[in-house]
């Protein structure tokens, strides 16, 4: 049986980065010429599709277990791609934007602790 993509890069790269993906990302469009088209407005409107298209792979199906156990091995590698054409979307925004994501996600959690604080934690 062949194997999917994602399963021969995961062998390749263990963690990755998010700034080794917006490497790869700027390296990628600045080789093909396509840094001229990468304005925050179209990247923000190539990321909206690509939701879109993540949406509709869960739209009938109702509720879907964590696991995904009841998935065949080509659903869980369509719902891989359109995972990862959004979080490369939005990665190359925030870049296009002058943000460092990876800092900014960080901030956002201490934030939702402090507006969120733990009122009964759960036992262990």
């Amino acid at each position: 049986m062949e194997k999917s993509s994602y399963e021969c890069v995961k062998k390749a790269y263990k963690d990755v980065s998010l700034q080794e993906l917006r490497d790869r990302l700027a390296d990628f469009a600045e080789v093909r010429g396509w840094k001229q088209y990468h304005s925050p407005r179209n990247l923000l409107l190539a990321l909206v599709g690509e939701v879109g298209e993540l949406s509709e792979i869960f739209q009938w199906r109702g509720e879907v277990a964590r696991g995904l156990p009841n998935w065949s091995s080509d659903d869980k590698e369509h719902l891989e791609e359109e995972l990862s054409d959004v979080l490369l979307y939005l990665i190359q925004l925030a870049d296009v934007c002058g943000l460092d994501l990876g800092q900014a996600a960080l901030a956002k959690i201490v934030k939702n602790a402090r507006k969120y604080p733990v009122i009964n934690p759960k036992s262990s």
